[in-house]
């Protein structure tokens, strides 16, 4: 056995077969086989690429939350202005010899085109848009988050409502049961009690109610407002602006100049201001209007004169009328834009404005009113004398008759600001806080106050509002949680204080107090304004610029999404990124995994 082994060691087949074995094992101890060297290779290739998507997703990302704009009018290589994601790109190219690399490739896989940059990014010029933002209860705190602009392409109940459903259920949020609240900010089509889209969207998810957040226009309201902005954009120039400076120091000079007020449609708020300034400030306004009108400057004095002729005895009255109701509502208007509003607060406010401008309505208020708005007019040199109008003749249909009502004729003298007028204002304040303020929302705040621990009818069953609980199980469940409760103060532990409190206090128990914690989550996210929405309108005037407006719409949204979610767009994994965008993206070019 031995000589054969002695035998064959020294044949050809044996030769051979160890000269392979000895290469082979080389091969393996240097780590130079054909397969690992190709998978080395391959695995450096899709380490560079991953860097370089790496590297375009960073340069989004600081362009993005910054509202910094991307694209240039010609992003050709001998273009001197390719826009500022090229520009960046290009010169991180000249710290990073692979990206330099990389951008000197092929043209076809750079990823640096405006579809990349889309994709990446996941309206209109001239187009209307509508913010969707979610409000929710997740890990013991109230979360907030912007879903999308969404091009308002179609205006009416159906096309919007079908928007909004769309958008949720590409998020996949399970809006039918887990719903408890919508708000709005725009007209009626909104708040229609029977095909709104407030009703349309309560068809399909029954525990919503609705906050509606404008306010209704009258013509001769609307027209007082149109001027005021009107003022503030005439006295904005620059010529304009230095002699309304110099106006107020000679007419006001132990005080300090004073501003107009832009007015803005997405903050009601600001209207209050723009008032105050105008009021304060009217008698500089007219003299500085009076100058510029007999410069016989072309545009600028034709139309001081024609903002001169428009103040009048009922833009005077108008004023001083918003500057009283606008001032008693700010209080109520404040807490409501406030992001830590507690519902059940404004609801006592909300009762005494109501009665307050239901005193408005007497004789003797608009007496009294009459009164400022004359002193006004008199320091601003605005006749206040009345005339009567000419007696209609009345028809000859009517000259037997003995006439009870209107025919469509008045006799009346016109007072330039009528009593009508003051009353329609009057009037439509108190319908639209009865409207918003509904019975039923009010029931839901008074049920919201009643899962605050600070509430005098704190965990009070004929306050709550149930939203189809089981009430039975509340009972005992109220019964409960109230010896918890005094049994964790017994122990020298604090008493949760909000309603924020108490639901991460019940968080632990929420199996067992399952009914009170729903109510709790739906308290916690209940809508109450739309300040969020008009916040990222803000926004959305930042990213789209004029010289933007061409920005298409999906790009539009997904800019402001990371925006607005800067610090959540921050704290992204580019690791998981990468993985997203190559599974996402099919038509490949370079290697990523």
């Amino acid at each position: 056995m031995l000589a054969g082994f002695k035998l064959h060691s020294k044949s050809e087949i044996h030769v051979n077969a160890m000269c392979a074995w000895n290469q082979c094992k080389k091969a393996t101890e240097m780590n130079t086989s054909m397969l690992n060297s190709l998978n080395m290779n391959r695995r450096k290739k899709v380490e560079e690429n991953q860097h370089y998507v790496k590297t375009i997703a960073n340069v989004l990302l600081l362009t993005a939350p910054q509202n910094i704009a991307q694209k240039g009018h010609r992003e050709s290589s001998d273009s001197q202005n390719k826009g500022n994601f090229l520009a960046i790109l290009d010169e991180i190219a000249k710290h990073d010899q692979f990206i330099e690399k990389r951008l000197d490739a092929c043209w076809n896989a750079k990823y640096t085109s405006h579809q990349i940059q889309n994709e990446i990014l996941q309206g209109l010029a001239e187009m209307e848009q509508m913010s969707l933002v979610v409000w929710y209860y997740y890990n013991g705190a109230i979360q907030e988050s912007f879903l999308c602009f969404q091009a308002a392409e179609s205006l009416d109940a159906a096309g919007l409502s079908k928007m909004i459903v769309n958008c949720q259920e590409r998020h996949g949020l399970a809006y039918r049961n887990n719903l408890v609240g919508q708000g709005y900010d725009g007209a009626s089509i909104m708040s229609g009690k029977h095909s709104g889209v407030s009703a349309r969207i309560q068809s399909n998810a029954r525990f919503t109610f609705y906050i509606h957040c404008n306010a209704k226009a009258v013509p001769e309201v609307v027209d007082f407002f149109a001027l005021l902005q009107h003022l503030y954009n005439f006295v904005s120039g620059s010529y304009v602006h230095l002699k309304w400076l110099a106006v107020q120091k000679e007419l006001y000079p132990l005080q300090q100049p004073r501003e107009l007020q832009a007015l803005t449609d997405t903050r009601w708020a600001c209207r209050y201001t723009a008032c105050r300034n105008l009021r304060v400030r009217l008698p500089a306004v007219l003299r500085l209007l009076q100058d510029l009108a007999l410069e016989r400057r072309g545009e600028r004095s034709v139309e001081a004169r024609g903002l001169l002729s428009q103040i009048d005895l009922q833009f005077i009255g108008l004023l001083v009328t918003f500057c009283k109701v606008l001032g008693d509502a700010k209080c109520l208007s404040d807490m409501l834009q406030s992001s830590t509003l507690d519902l059940a607060r404004p609801l006592d406010l909300v009762s005494a404005l109501t009665d307050t401008f239901q005193d408005y309505r007497t004789e003797n208020y608009f007496d009294e009113l009459w009164k400022v708005v004359e002193e006004l007019a008199e320091q601003c040199k605005i006749g206040v004398q009345t005339h009567s109008k000419r007696h209609p003749r009345i028809s000859s249909r009517f000259l037997d008759s003995l006439v009870m009502s209107t025919v469509g004729q008045r006799n009346c003298d016109d007072e330039g600001f009528p009593r009508s007028l003051f009353h329609q204002v009057i009037d439509c304040l108190i319908s639209e806080l009865k409207r918003r303020f509904s019975k039923k929302s009010c029931e839901i705040m008074q049920g919201v106050q009643s899962l605050n621990p600070k509430s005098a009818t704190f965990l009070n069953e004929e306050s709550l509002f149930a939203f189809e609980s089981d009430l039975s199980d509340l009972k005992h469940e109220f019964h409960q949680t109230k010896r918890l409760l005094d049994r964790r103060v017994k122990s020298g532990l604090d008493r949760p204080s909000t309603l924020l409190d108490f639901i991460v206090f019940l968080e632990p128990y929420k199996e067992v107090f399952h009914e009170i914690f729903r109510l709790c989550k739906i308290a916690v996210v209940t809508p109450v304004s739309t300040a969020s929405c008009e916040r990222n309108f803000s926004a959305l005037k930042l990213i789209k610029t004029h010289l933007r407006k061409t920005m298409a719409d999906d790009r539009l949204s997904h800019l402001g999404t990371l925006s607005i979610e800067s610090r959540r767009a921050r704290a992204l994994n580019m690791g998981d990124f990468v993985k997203h965008f190559a599974t996402s993206h099919h038509n490949r070019r370079i290697m990523l995994f």
